[in-house]
């Protein structure tokens, strides 16, 4: 499990040619486009406006910190998804992370989501993350069905938890998954291969 993903990777999807990359600093105008594109109700589930150059900066100083992977899906040179997997190793739950993921609308049902959440996910097994988490609004039905396809299981509900631009308030889905406990299914089958690449 410790074996690392490495970057840039390419593949053909229904999208077309995809790069996923780690993300730096040199991508910060790139990921700001992105972020300025994307629906606001997109980013609700975000705990701030990565659309403001001020919390992008903040989110590039936790990257270079190492709190934070960040996995840009790169279409023809645009940024078209970003995977990012945060976790705080000097909290009561250094053991969990949590997932956090955006495509773009001109993408989206191209595959594109999927492989970026399945990148994500494998960069969390390779940090030997015991516990992964997602948010989304509950109004996401693609992103929920995404995620329990990969094995996530909903695990509370958050009444009225964002407020958006207009006042009005959003419910908030948590989805986990015990990876602890997967891997353990997987070793005692035989298949703890399955889960490296």
């Amino acid at each position: 499990m410790s074996e690392a993903r490495s970057y840039p990777r390419h593949v053909k999807l229904e999208a077309g040619e995809i790069e996923f990359r780690l993300m730096s600093r040199a991508d910060e105008a790139a990921v700001l486009d992105f972020a300025k594109k994307l629906p606001t109700h997109d980013l609700l589930f975000l705990p701030r406006n990565i659309s403001e150059p001020k919390v992008l900066s903040a989110w590039i100083n936790e990257i270079e910190r190492g709190a934070i992977t960040s996995l840009l899906a790169v279409k023809d040179g645009k940024v078209v998804g970003c995977g990012t997997l945060v976790r705080d190793l000097h909290s009561w739950s250094p053991h969990v992370g949590e997932i956090r993921m955006v495509v773009s609308l001109d993408v989206r049902g191209q595959g594109v989501g999927r492989a970026l959440s399945q990148e994500t996910f494998a960069i969390a097994l390779g940090a030997g993350l015991e516990k992964l988490s997602v948010q989304m609004t509950v109004d996401q039905q693609a992103a929920i069905a995404l995620f329990e396809s990969l094995g996530f299981k909903a695990e509370a509900l958050l009444r009225d938890h964002v407020r958006d631009l207009d006042g009005k308030t959003h419910d908030i889905v948590v989805l986990g998954h015990n990876i602890a406990q997967f891997q353990a299914q997987l070793e005692a089958f035989g298949l703890p291969e399955a889960v490296q690449h």
